[in-house]
């Protein structure tokens, strides 16, 4: 007989430990899953899933405006954003269910409190004030958004979390940020006929993605209307009368919106978790230090996902999850694989993108040959809009290997997915030379680049 009450506990009820529960106790394992909030995580209930759905909704408002081109006449239009916010949360209540019963028909005991370790293999719960043992501590508590204490005023603005489920939907936004949360939201906010300035310290936005798909993305949404402030910050936010807001920038002055949004990274759900009761190590960001199994300073406490800062993404914590069982359950040692992640920002337009941007790799290898195309996809023809789509290939000269594919248009995320697996296979431009192309579609384009467009050698560009 055991002599702890639990072959696992998991902490944190989101994708990665909903996913290393529900097999550890299909293997017939007793397991115990404890989540504060809601199961499902920051994904299903407040990132990626009602993103998604926010991102479609505010798409609309375009394909209304492009009906016409094709011979269709449409009505006049409006958007109730409370029916928006019920029917995200109709079905992300739906997915949370679906995420217990997973749990539930594995046999895992579900716990719905805040847990804390208080020694090792020792956890204390909350709602109850129990402690119970377990052979193996998970640890999956995810991040939050930063709250930026040190601004002045930040208690007045919103962030991600709350973006969702506004009570009314603002007329004016300010959104502070320049990565992929906060270029997708002022895309939705804009979408949805909120006037949208964005402000980015930075000097471009989207900093670590392909110059091309970053400089593209910048002129697109300038065109359809979203203020972009770059190397400027918000210093400060007050309130002001009908209840604004008013920012002060350091280069643009005042600006009064109705809210402030902030989306300037996210933090490692560590705080009071009692991590140093277990001897359990973090860095200077507050994350769990793992090894390549994710196992943590402690023994027999392990930890994934957003909570150890690695690659913050949801496939990635399931991925983690599954390495995690195979490792301690199968007795088949399989570390995270976190090389060539396929990557999408659900802006507008959407980037996909795979591999080394043209920076990255001049930097790694002595000569490349860049395969890129500019053009107007064919939905823009009769549309009338001015949308362009590009395409780009970063190939290894001395090999040939395409070593980076990055696309900016409509579905550019989808497509990403598919050359996630053709980088993955270390395929050369020569394997993309010989496939048949799709007529007609966008991606077409992909194995019809026959000429590089530009060589580097040496960091520099060459004819």
């Amino acid at each position: 007989m055991s002599a702890f009450d639990y072959d696992l506990f998991v902490i944190g009820g989101g994708s990665g430990g909903v996913r290393s529960g529900r097999l550890a106790a299909a293997l017939g394992r007793k397991v115990a899953i404890a989540e504060e909030f809601r199961y499902g995580g920051t994904c299903v209930i407040r990132g990626c899933v009602p993103k998604k759905l926010y991102v479609y909704a505010s798409q609309y408002s375009e394909h209304f405006g492009d009906a016409a081109g094709f011979g269709w006449s449409v009505g006049e239009s409006h958007f109730d954003w409370k029916k928006l916010v019920a029917a995200k949360e109709q079905e992300i209540t739906r997915l949370e269910g679906l995420y217990q019963k997973g749990l539930a028909n594995a046999g895992a005991e579900i716990l719905n409190t805040r847990a804390e370790l208080t020694g090792p293999n020792e956890v204390r719960l909350l709602a109850s004030g129990k402690t119970v043992t377990a052979e193996r501590i998970l640890i999956a508590v995810g991040g939050h958004p930063s709250p930026h204490d040190a601004l002045p005023g930040h208690e007045l603005c919103i962030t991600s979390n709350e973006a969702f489920d506004l009570p009314e939907l603002p007329k004016s936004i300010l959104i502070a940020g320049g990565g992929y949360i906060a270029v997708e939201f002022a895309n939705v906010f804009h979408g949805l006929g909120v006037e949208t300035t964005l402000i980015y310290r930075g000097k471009e936005i989207l900093s670590r993605f392909d110059q091309d798909l970053r400089r593209g993305l910048h002129a697109a949404m300038e065109e359809k209307g979203i203020r972009i402030l770059c190397e400027d910050l918000i210093q400060s936010v007050s309130a002001g009368a009908d209840g604004q807001r008013i920012a002060k920038t350091m280069k643009h002055g005042d600006i009064a919106v109705d809210q402030v949004m902030l989306a300037l990274g996210r933090v490692p759900n560590t705080k009071g978790l009692g991590l140093e009761n277990a001897g359990v190590k973090i860095n200077e960001r507050g994350a769990i230090i793992v090894d390549a199994f994710s196992r943590t300073s402690a023994p027999g406490i392990y930890a994934l996902g957003d909570v150890t800062d690695r690659v913050q993404l949801t496939p990635v914590a399931i991925h983690e999850a599954m390495c995690f069982i195979e490792t301690e359950y199968k007795n088949n040692p399989t570390s995270p694989d976190h090389d060539l992640i396929a990557t999408a920002v659900f802006s507008q337009p959407e980037i996909g993108t795979v591999g080394m941007s043209e920076e990255e790799a001049a930097r790694k290898f002595d000569q490349l040959e860049v395969y890129r195309a500019e053009f107007r996809p064919m939905k823009a023809t009769l549309s009338g809009r001015k949308d362009k789509m590009i395409m780009k290939l970063v190939v290894n000269a001395a090999d040939r290997k395409v070593v980076g594919a990055h696309i900016l248009g409509h579905d550019a995320g989808e497509m990403a997915q598919l050359l996630g697996i053709s980088l993955k296979a270390r395929c050369t431009k020569n394997d993309f030379d010989r496939t048949m192309a799709v007529h007609p579609t966008a991606a077409e384009e992909l194995v019809t680049m026959y000429q590089p467009s530009y060589r580097v050698r040496n960091g520099e560009r060459v004819a």
